[in-house]
């Protein structure tokens, strides 16, 4: 559990690192093949997981079908009765409402931006090789922002973190707000300038955001059904991450901001911005502890017999060692 941070950390840097080639590539792709090619192509890419499903090596434990099948339904029902056990402790139910408030909180207002950044006349009018750009560049900024987390920030109580990250990710959306009402262009700096530096910091901010979160979701399962209560959590902010769309596409159609009229996206992103902010008034509901701290108490551990330990001993034929990525770079 201490190498929680290490190993979320490793997985930021890949998913940003295959985000900058897709978004660096996509731009390109749909100029030169156009939009249904590209979204063909890109597609190959993900349809490849199917197969390495297929390929991952796994030790099969061979027992009567009777036995398979009553083993399984025994242990679905364990895991579901201890989740619900868990989920009721206030130090879990607490800190996964917040980080749920603060995703859905923090509605998102993407599609009105792309189609602005894309408009010549209302718009800096960029083109569509040069809005992936914007992307990928932004997914370099997702990899020093975990560079950052890693280095200097994963030993800092969560509450802390949090709160300071929530003020970061605030105010860094008022470079959107400058951004749209062309105030960049009244102080001398260059749209392309402009967009490189504000992508730049918002990813940098927003891995710094959500890097805290997933080591915490790690810190809140109960030794025994870490996977699956993982997994439950991990849902709970992907609801909260598809609210905050939901939240942001209700926004932008009740200001009447289209593909073709931006007249008050400059209003829709200030109350994003405000949303971000007054999501501070729950960081009460995060421990103040850091990720060493024990958070969930050992008896809410799922209960096992001796049988069912020696079986789970027999069972775990393989065991995977993990290092802090200190040690090794």
């Amino acid at each position: 559990r201490e190498l929680a941070a290490d190993l979320q950390s490793l997985c930021g840097v890949c998913l940003s690192f295959g985000a900058l080639i897709g978004f660096f590539s996509s731009g390109f792709f749909v100029h030169w093949l156009g939009p249904q090619e590209a979204l063909g192509l890109l597609a190959i890419p993900p349809a490849f997981i199917l197969v390495l499903g297929f390929v991952i090596y796994e030790l099969s434990v061979t027992h009567s079908a009777k036995f398979s099948e009553k083993k399984v339904l025994e242990r679905l029902g364990d895991a579901m009765e201890n989740m619900y056990t868990t989920i009721k402790f206030p130090q879990v139910w607490k800190p996964a409402l917040y980080m749920f408030l603060s995703l859905t909180l923090s509605f998102s207002t993407h599609e009105g931006h792309f189609y602005w950044y894309t408009d010549p006349e209302a718009g800096p009018g960029f083109s569509q090789e040069f809005v992936g750009m914007i992307y990928a560049i932004g997914a370099v900024g997702s990899i020093v922002g975990v560079y950052l987390y890693q280095q200097f920030l994963k030993d800092l109580p969560f509450r802390s973190l949090f709160f300071y990250a929530q003020v970061l990710y605030g105010m860094s959306g008022m470079l959107d707000l400058l951004f749209v009402l062309r105030w960049n262009l009244t102080l001398g700096i260059p749209d392309s300038f402009f967009i490189i530096l504000e992508e730049s910091v918002l990813h940098i901010i927003a891995r710094i955001r959500w890097m805290p979160m997933v080591v915490l979701n790690t810190r809140l399962c109960p030794l025994g059904i870490e996977g699956t209560f993982f997994a439950l959590l991990m849902c709970i902010d992907s609801l909260g991450s598809l609210s905050s769309k939901m939240i942001g596409g209700v926004v932008l159609h009740l200001f009447h901001i289209s593909r073709t009229d931006f007249t008050n996206l400059w209003l829709a992103v200030l109350i994003r911005n405000c949303m971000r902010l007054a999501t501070l008034a729950f960081i009460f509901l995060v421990p103040n502890a850091t990720q060493y701290d024990v958070l969930v108490p050992p008896h809410l551990s799922p209960k096992t017999d001796a049988k069912k330990n020696t079986t789970a001993q027999e069972e775990e034929k393989v065991t995977l060692p993990l290092v802090p990525l200190n040690d090794k770079f």
